[in-house]
């Protein structure tokens, strides 16, 4: 299993922050290689269940997600399953006038031969994909003020 979190500071307050990132949709507006989400459904718990399309080093996956932990203002995890699987945590918390976001993937690397060799290229990959996206979730929200 491989993981990749980081956290950043998002002068928005959290409802908003939380808000924006309850929307599957735009987890795709903030992920370079995310190119396609669409939301299936509402979830018993609040959450929500979505398709996606996430290109790795060239790659496409496609597969689900489905929010197990939703609690509203404060932490999102999503269950991953179809070319991935493992888990997604967004995390919100009031900090400095702001929000603080934390992201932690938890997920298995999709090839079955090689993977010692390829994953390293696969850690960093998405290292590079998460500071871009906090950065892009950062940027989009401070636009808004």
């Amino acid at each position: 299993m491989l993981d990749v979190s980081g956290t950043i500071h998002v002068d928005r307050p959290v409802a908003d922050v939380f808000a924006f990132m309850d929307e599957p949709e735009n987890q795709a507006v903030i992920t370079p290689s995310l190119t396609d989400v669409s939301t299936v459904g509402q979830l018993d718990n609040g959450g929500k269940r979505a398709t996606y399309t996430y290109s790795m080093v060239g790659v496409s996956l496609t597969g689900e997600v489905a929010a197990t932990t939703y609690d509203p203002d404060e932490r999102i995890v999503f269950e991953m399953s179809g070319d991935l699987s493992g888990t997604i945590e967004w995390t919100f918390e009031a900090a400095d006038g702001g929000t603080r976001v934390g992201y932690l993937a938890t997920y298995e690397v999709p090839v079955p031969v090689g993977k010692a060799a390829v994953e390293p290229l696969v850690r960093k990959y998405n290292e590079r994909q998460l500071r871009s996206t906090l950065q892009n979730l950062k940027t989009t929200l401070e636009a808004e003020n």
